[in-house]
């Protein structure tokens, strides 16, 4: 197992990088929605903190149709295991504008001496990848930590890239070396600087290689190996191997297609509690609406209360002041002058509404009269004319003196609420 010798970038840089570039506006900010921005740092620092041989970058990418736009990428290499050893495969992952309600873009970035194998299932000729998780990606759930796993996983059963030899600067009459099936070993380093571009400072459509120090391949050199792993050895192997890898890859072909109908499963789920929390939010404007009406319902029935207590404390001290009255003349009662007026104001209103209510009976009883002929037409018709004339006046009268009544009690009352709020 070759032990990786990368060193993992400061934390604390990352994250400032990532916040500084995340929060940049105007022209020069990156064309991420606002309400991915968060989760879009969270994925690339968890991404870091999983693979510190990966380096979160800014850089330009240009599109089929020409069209230029900044974006993030994560520039570095990848763990593969293949037979037993553990190898980088340099990779950029490009965070596209969409990002991450759909997928990003990975290219596998071949050095100079590694040219990438052709046909391969999952890499096409310019090095853009191709696998389930990326044609299967759901959001939010989807992340960069689960898909740099899976590619570790897929290049592990077939790697994309061969280790080409380079040519001895002294040739010998050895024949002419044949290209392996392998990738450079995990001894990379890595710039520490953030937001750098690529030596081209642009991509038309896919990453062009990068000249970067890459150590050459333990596959290469002048020399004959025995080590590496020559196109002719899968012609020499057991049956029994190749029985138990195939087997193998099944194996991992169908949990891989369990893991992704419980992803599926799991979202669906997630819907449905996303569903539940609306509804359960809006319930609680309902309740807190209600709460509010009832709330102001109670303080309009605590004003009525007031007035109530106010209306109360009148009336029993007109019964105190009355009561004595009613016990000293209990034996011989004047009906007609058992009430008393307070003042000149309701002795007024009191005679002005006798007036009107006998008014009203003696109309009452001309309209029998005439019904029953004890009357003339005439003579009805100038007797209402009179009364009616007589009863305007009096109403007329009522009704002022019950609005100079209104307006002292309303007084009255002005004057008793400081006792009654304390």
């Amino acid at each position: 197992m070759v032990q990786p010798a990368a060193t993992p970038p400061n934390h604390q840089a990352t994250q400032q990088f990532l916040s500084s570039v995340l929060s940049q506006r105007g022209p020069s900010s990156l064309p991420y929605t606002e309400d991915t921005k968060w989760l879009i740092r969270q994925h690339l620092l968890s991404l870091i903190a999983n693979y510190p041989s990966l380096e979160p970058k800014t850089a330009t990418f240009t599109h089929n149709d020409g069209r230029s736009v900044n974006l993030l990428q994560a520039d570095g290499t990848i763990p593969m295991p293949f037979q037993g050893v553990t190898y980088n495969i340099p990779i950029i992952i490009w965070l596209m504008d969409s990002y991450p309600r759909h997928p990003p873009c990975a290219y596998v970035n071949p050095t100079r001496d590694m040219i990438i194998k052709r046909p391969h299932p999952h890499v096409n000729p310019s090095g853009l990848v191709s696998v389930p998780y990326l044609q299967n990606w759901i959001y939010p759930s989807s992340n960069l930590v689960d898909l740099v796993r899976e590619l570790s996983a897929v290049f592990g059963r077939d790697p994309p890239l061969y280790s080409q030899r380079r040519p001895n600067p002294n040739p010998s009459p050895s024949p002419s070396p044949t290209p392996n099936f392998a990738a450079n070993p995990s001894s990379i380093s890595h710039s520490s600087s953030f937001g750098s571009l690529g030596p081209s400072g642009g991509h038309t459509g896919y990453p062009r290689p990068m000249n970067r120090p890459y150590p050459p391949s333990p596959y290469g050199g002048s020399s004959s190996s025995s080590s590496g792993v020559v196109p002719g050895r899968q012609q020499t192997e057991d049956a029994a191997e190749v029985y138990k890898r195939n087997a193998i890859n099944k194996i991992v072909e169908t949990v891989h297609g369990d893991i992704m109908q419980l992803r599926k499963a799991r979202e669906v789920e997630m819907e449905g509690l996303f569903s539940a929390q609306a509804v359960l939010k809006r319930r609680e404007e309902e309740i807190n609406k209600g709460l509010m009406e009832m709330q102001d319902e109670k303080e309009g029935l605590e004003a009525q209360l007031q007035v109530v207590l106010m209306n109360t404390d009148v009336l029993e001290a007109w019964v105190r002041e009355n009561n004595e009255k009613t016990k000293v003349n209990a034996g011989d009662l004047d009906v007609d002058n058992v009430f008393e007026c307070i003042d000149p104001l309701s002795k007024q209103m009191l005679e002005c509404t006798a007036a009107d209510l006998a008014i009203e009976d003696v109309v009452y009883s001309l309209d029998k009269a005439v019904q029953e002929g004890a009357v003339p037409f005439d003579q009805y018709l100038r007797n209402v004319r009179l009364l009616s004339r007589e009863q305007f006046f009096h109403r007329a009268t009522a009704t002022k003196v019950r609005a100079v009544q209104m307006q002292a009690q309303v007084a009255s009352m002005a004057a008793r609420a400081p006792h009654y709020a304390s």
